[in-house]
This record gives C-alpha cells, sequence and structure tokens, in this order.
C-alpha cells in the first residue's frame, strides 16, 4: 500500500453478500468433486476469478473452487487464527509483508516442489519477491509500479512539462519543485512562487506528497540512492540518503505548502486521489490501481508520463500480489491443479482482460496492454518503471508488524510533529523492536 492497500495492490471494498464464508477444513467433498477453497480481499478481481474458474471447472470436472471474500479490514488479522486452527483457505492471496511468517513456519506448500518449470512464464520481479530461503512460495498474480498522473489542462496552464520533471534534495538540478510551486494556486489565483501566496487558502496542489509508502515514499528513497530495510530488518534512519528523501517530502508538505496538509491524507489514504479526480491536484505520482477509479471519477483530461526523476534516476518500487497455498490442504492434489491453472495465461486473462491489473504471467500481460489502449490510456510509463533499477517492497517474517509499529510515529513526521532524523530513528526502533517479538 500506502502499501497495505495494494496493496496495498487495490482497494479493499464491501464483502459481496454471501461471499464471506471461510472455509471449515479448507477444502470438502461436494458429491464427486472437490472443493477447493480461495481467500483474497478484492471484490472486483474476485469476479474476474470467478470466471476464470468456471472455465477451469469445465476442463476439471472433478474440482470445484470456492472464491471466498475476506475484506482487507479484517484479511490480516482473520488469517493468522485461521492458520493456527486449521482453517485457512487452501489458496489465499498474500503480499510481500505478511507472507514471510508462513513460509519460515513451514505453513505453505513450496511452488517449485509442484510447479517449478512453470515459473519461467511468471513476472521476475514478483517471483524475486515470493523467493525466501531459496524457494518459491507464491504463484505470481497482480504486480505493479509507479507512474505520474496529471491533469492536462492544469500543466498546460502553468508550462509545466509533466515528463522532464528532475526532483534534487540539492537544490541546483531540482526543476520538480518549481513546477510543483507554479501548480499550486490560493483563492485569490495566486501561485506559490509569487508574492502574497497564501498557504491558509490553497485551491489546488502541485502534487501529492503523503505518507504513501508505495506510491511516494519508497520511490523518493530510491531515486535518491537510500534504502529502506536490510535483511528481514529496517534500516532507514542509519541511512542518510533516505532522510534526505523523507526529509524532502515532508518539506513539499510543511514548508512549501504544494501539497495537502497530512492532518487530512495521513487518516485518509484516499485523499489525495479524491482531490486528483476533483482537479485539485495537477500532479499525482501512483499505481495502475488507480487507473479504473480515476478513469470513473476524473472529469478532465488526463495523461500517464514516468515517476520522477531523482538524484539516482528513475527507480520505483514494484509490488506484487501471490497465491500462496496452505500446507495444511487436505486435498494437495486438486490444489496444486488450480495454482497451475493461475499460473497459465488462460488462468489469470479475465483479471487482465478486465483491466484490473498487471497479471503475473507475462503472456496474459498484452491483455491488459490493450484494455487501456482501448482507453486511450499508454500504459508504457508503467512497464518502463518495472524494470532496470527497482526498489524492492518489504519483506520479511515479521515486517508487517514493524511497520504497524512504525507507522504512529511516521505520521508525526509528516505532521510536522517530529523531526525527520529524530522520527526515523524513533520509528526504525519501533519496527524492529516489533519485528523481534
Amino acid at each position: 500500500m500506502r502499501t497495505h492497500r495494494l496493496l496495498a495492490v487495490l482497494a479493499a471494498v464491501a464483502l459481496a453478500a454471501g461471499g464471506c464464508a471461510v472455509g471449515g477444513d479448507g477444502a470438502s467433498s461436494s458429491g464427486r468433486a472437490t472443493t477447493v477453497t480461495f481467500r483474497l480481499w478484492d471484490e472486483q478481481v474476485a469476479k474476474a476469478y470467478r470466471e476464470s474458474f468456471a472455465e477451469f471447472e469445465k476442463r476439471n470436472s472433478d474440482i470445484k473452487v470456492d472464491v471466498q471474500l475476506v475484506p482487507w479490514a479484517d484479511y490480516w488479522t482473520k488469517l493468522p487464527t485461521d492458520i493456527a486452527s486449521g482453517t485457512a483457505a487452501d489458496i489465499f492471496w498474500t503480499n510481500t509483508s505478511n507472507f514471510g511468517l508462513y513460509a519460515d513456519s513451514g505453513q505453505l506448500l513450496p511452488i517449485d516442489d509442484n510447479l517449478g518449470a512453470q515459473q519461467q512464464e511468471w513476472t521476475r520481479s514478483v517471483v524475486d519477491l515470493y523467493t525466501r530461503n531459496g524457494k518459491l512460495w507464491g504463484v505470481p498474480q497482480l504486480w505493479d509500479s509507479i507512474a505520474l498522473y496529471y491533469n492536462k489542462d492544469l500543466v498546460s496552464k502553468a508550462g509545466v512539462d509533466p515528463a522532464s520533471l528532475t526532483w534534487d534534495p540539492a537544490g541546483a538540478g531540482d526543476t520538480f519543485l518549481p513546477a510543483a510551486r507554479k501548480l499550486t494556486v490560493d483563492s485569490a489565483g495566486r501561485t506559490a512562487d509569487q508574492p502574497g501566496f497564501d498557504s491558509s487558502k490553497i485551491t489546488q496542489f502541485g502534487f501529492n506528497a503523503a505518507l504513501d509508502s508505495q506510491g511516494i515514499v519508497w520511490n523518493f528513497v530510491g531515486s535518491n540512492g537510500g534504502t529502506w530495510q536490510n535483511g528481514d530488518t529496517f534500516d532507514y534512519a542509519d541511512q542518510p540518503k533516505t532522510v534526505q528523501a523523507v526529509q524532502y517530502i515532508v518539506d513539499l508538505i510543511n514548508k512549501h505548502h504544494v501539497a495537502p496538509s497530512a492532518a487530512d491524507t495521513n487518516t485518509n489514504d484516499d485523499k489525495a486521489l479524491q482531490l486528483f479526480t476533483q482537479g485539485k491536484i495537477a500532479l499525482f505520482q501512483s499505481g495502475p490501481y488507480n487507473l479504473k477509479n480515476i478513469k470513473d471519477g476524473a472529469g478532465f483530461a488526463w495523461g500517464l508520463v514516468p515517476l520522477l526523476k531523482g538524484p539516482a534516476g528513475r527507480v520505483g518500487v514494484v509490488h506484487g500480489v501471490a497465491a500462496v497455498a496452505s500446507a495444511k490442504t487436505k486435498h494437495k492434489d486438486a490444489t496444486v491443479k488450480v495454482l497451475k491453472w493461475i499460473g497459465t495465461a488462460d488462468g489469470i486473462k479475465p483479471i487482465a482482460a478486465g483491466g484490473f491489473a498487471f497479471p503475473g504471467v507475462t503472456a496474459a500481460q498484452p491483455a491488459f496492454v490493450d484494455y487501456w489502449q482501448k482507453a486511450g490510456v499508454d500504459l508504457k510509463p508503467f512497464l518502463d518503471s518495472s524494470v532496470g533499477t527497482t526498489f524492492p517492497a518489504p519483506v520479511g517474517p515479521r515486517v508487517g508488524a514493524g511497520g504497524t509499529a512504525a507507522d504512529p510515529i511516521l505520521q508525526q513526521i509528516f505532521l510536522g510533529q517530529l523531526g525527520v532524523g529524530e522520527g526515523l530513528k524513533k520509528a526504525q526502533d519501533a519496527a524492529n523492536k516489533a519485528i523481534k517479538g
């Protein structure tokens, strides 16, 4: 999200009626057909899976797949309980922050043992994310990278070329901050680079700087040559380039006033998205998980360009969702067949063709690109940011607990209540303490 939203990939939505039952012993028999349970947190993608599994069941009449929805708000509290009690679904979605704990504790089936050769057909960066201790633990399902959405009217009026922007904490080569100031306007029509600009009466912001790990923070850190994690622990407070990048983001909010107040964005993950679709933010750095939101919500012409360039280049985070299988499944053979299916182009195509996300199977990727091409959106900026040097999403058996412990402190930093250096040290200490348990 923040990375949790994927995430952190796709926005969690209300549970579909009748779709929330959790699968008892994880798999059961209905007549002569074996039922394999499949759990995820996104309602729209669940529709695509049901389409996919309808075709799977035609080809495998002895297996039924029960798609279960558990909303994001409950997903990560319910899953540990179900795994501990042996009632988890046979197959379930996971993200990088959470799978390591279950892999290390022997709760997952190693993918290599059953689908080893098939992984050559999958997105390499996501395969790498879910490879731990020499084994692959998940079948890549979705992935996303980061690009820059822009309001065509607003950037044209300000004379800003969004594709050429570079940020630089040293200042000399920084073309982004001057552009963001030109794009920030108060109620009297004055821009943030003009005398008399009133930062208490802003009607249009230049950029969506916020405590959004996936969309903002990690990309600035990566493009400044910093790091966020070392092994399974956090190291961001110990990295001068990371501290420098976070200071730059916080200054965009509290010093330069070219982004919404953290008092709004800390408590509402979607605040910046809402402002962008209302025409009140000119530049919005985010992932393909917001394509449909912007297409449906923006009443103006918009486009995509590569994410902001920093001193270390354009270095963005690539994140992915994978499907993992419970080691306690009572129907291993049927579960493996379903895993194999969702690791094929045919199995994953409904997700891609519906425009929901970049698929984890590379052969299905053109279907996603074509969907958006027909809508007049060129996805090349996302594709470009997914190759070359990228920034890894945090991984580890308790990295999720670490992130939860750090988040209130990071919020204080973005509110301007804690200095960046001091705050990052407190956040890192709290995070690593939580990781140790």
